[in-house]
């Protein structure tokens, strides 16, 4: 079975022999730096030389021309140095080395590479001693060690695992006590709410508007006729609001001065993923003081339950009303994506997660 090697880009590359790869007509990069060529892509091989440096094979596909500037002088030709396994490297000054992407092996070290190819270039000092360059591509990085305690290899986080489950533990004894503190607010005064929308942007319309309160209570339920849109096929896929069905409904200017009433009475107003909602919800209100008074009040139970989610299961990632609502163990009322029935699912996510919220 052949020996392969894994890249830093992922892909995983077979060691062949010179003549494979003369049959195959892959160059090396010494052939390529003699045909004024660099490579635009991965090595497609690679063989271990008898110093254990590696000499790497790529596809003649996958060439470009190199700089004219990097292979021509105007006036003299391009020094050039042989190396010991036979590879002829070019001479270059630092700057051009780093826009290639070559650099010296203690500054690939100090952005944690390690060097296994031979050098691709070189420049002399005042004292005329040797700087090799090594193409940082074909370089292989190092494991990245813990934030904390330097001793182990990153696991989550920028920590090793050990450090970041002692981190964990303290950031979920942070959250539970967060979540299970007295608030002692009246369940009247906190609203939900939920927006069904013509689209995702801000120029999109409010289709639908859902207020529920703390006790369950539906405040507000009602489709919105909008005044502009007059298809939204995409999101129509979601919600299941159609433009028939707004066709007698009232405007948002019509139902304004009562979600104005709700909100102004409300201390709290909340919803799953509430920067959409009130970036749309925002415009009934004509002032900024006005509006900055609204997000004052609003509260994102989205935001809550990735930090539990974070606290208590960090190998999960998704994180929609869904994924709560399925994790809390709470059961659906009504049609889901519908703004009612994720209203009523918002509500009662937030009382799983702030069981003690309420002052009853």
């Amino acid at each position: 079975m052949k020996q392969t090697m894994k890249l830093r880009s992922g892909a995983i590359i077979p060691q062949i022999t010179p003549d494979e790869a003369n049959r195959k007509s892959y160059l090396t990069r010494n052939v390529l730096n003699m045909m004024h060529l660099m490579p635009s892509g991965d090595p497609v091989a690679y063989d271990q030389n008898a110093d254990g440096s590696i000499t790497y094979f790529f596809d003649p596909a996958r060439v470009v021309e190199a700089d004219p500037a990097l292979w021509y002088a105007p006036e003299k030709s391009t020094e050039t140095m042989t190396l010991e396994n036979g590879a002829e490297i070019v001479r270059m000054s630092t700057k051009r080395a780093a826009s290639c992407g070559y650099y010296t092996k203690e500054r690939l070290s100090q952005m944690n590479y390690d060097v296994i190819e031979e050098p691709v270039a070189y420049t002399l000092r005042n004292d005329k001693s040797t700087i090799y360059f090594y193409d940082k591509k074909t370089a292989i990085r190092r494991p990245l060690m813990c934030v904390e305690c330097g001793k182990d290899v990153r696991y989550r986080r920028k920590l090793c695992k050990a450090c970041f489950e002692a981190d964990l533990a303290l950031r979920r004894a942070e959250g539970d006590e967060h979540r299970a503190a007295y608030y002692g607010m009246e369940r009247k005064k906190v609203l939900f709410f939920d927006l069904e929308l013509t689209g995702v942007y801000n120029h999109d319309e409010i289709l639908s508007v859902s207020i529920v309160d703390g006790t369950g209570e539906i405040i507000m339920d009602t489709l919105i006729r909008p005044i502009h849109k007059k298809k939204w096929k995409r999101t129509e896929k979601i919600h299941g609001i159609t433009p028939e069905m707004v066709a007698d409904a009232p405007t948002l200017e019509e139902v304004t001065p009562r979600i104005k009433e709700l909100f102004d009475n409300a201390e709290n107003i909340i919803a799953y993923g509430i920067s959409t909602d009130y970036s749309h919800i925002k415009y009934i209100y004509d002032t900024e003081a006005e509006r900055e008074a609204l997000h004052k009040k609003a509260r994102c139970a989205a935001n809550e339950f990735v930090r539990f989610q974070t606290e208590h299961y960090p190998d999960l990632t998704h994180a929609s009303l869904s994924d709560a609502m399925e994790r809390l163990e709470i059961s659906w009322e009504g049609v889901a994506h519908t703004s009612i029935a994720d209203t009523i699912g918002c509500a009662k996510v937030w009382e799983k997660l702030f069981p003690n919220y309420y002052c009853d």
